[in-house]
């Protein structure tokens, strides 16, 4: 079976020796896989202790909790990285991380930034990425053009009309 994180062969070789703390991350990439590890299997302790100590009053522990079991986990994707190998002091990881949540499919589109602190990998903050602008195509339809369906009536007396 493979890790919940998508990498690896299996939970307890990829992501299970950082969450348990027998081996620390080596890149900002390997945090950033067993952080969502942690937050698909509801190892909150390990999420409070992966952040910058320096921005720990940002980090809200109930909502965190919550948010993380009342998830269903659906997958990571990891985009890009920038630095953040062994030898870096910081680096960056854009990512989606799709989860469903109160019967909501949403792909949660972020890039996040890490940083050693005292020789481990931590992260610090991030941003999330909007999707691009949407482009119509077609002209906008007015309330009293026809309606496109060809019904010959005002398009706020047919398609148009609120539900």
């Amino acid at each position: 079976m493979t890790c919940v994180c998508g990498k690896g062969e299996s939970t307890e070789t990829c992501c299970g020796p950082i969450l348990d703390g027998k081996r620390k991350a080596e890149t900002a990439e390997e945090l950033m896989r067993a952080r969502y590890a942690a937050y698909a299997l509801g190892k909150v302790d390990f999420i409070m202790d992966s952040h910058d100590p320096e921005a720990d009053n940002d980090v809200d522990r109930a909502n965190t909790e919550a948010w993380s079991k009342q998830s269903k986990w659906l997958g990571l994707e990891i985009l890009s990285t920038d630095k953040g190998g062994p030898n870096d002091e910081e680096g960056s990881v854009e990512f989606v991380a799709r989860y469903k949540l109160k019967g909501m499919n949403v792909s949660h589109h972020e890039r996040a930034t890490f940083r050693k602190h005292n020789g481990r990998w931590v992260f610090v903050d991030g941003e999330e990425v909007a999707p691009p602008p949407m482009k119509r195509d077609e002209p906008r339809i007015g309330r009293n053009d026809p309606c496109p369906c060809g019904s010959g009536k005002k398009y706020k007396k047919c398609c148009g009309q609120a539900a």
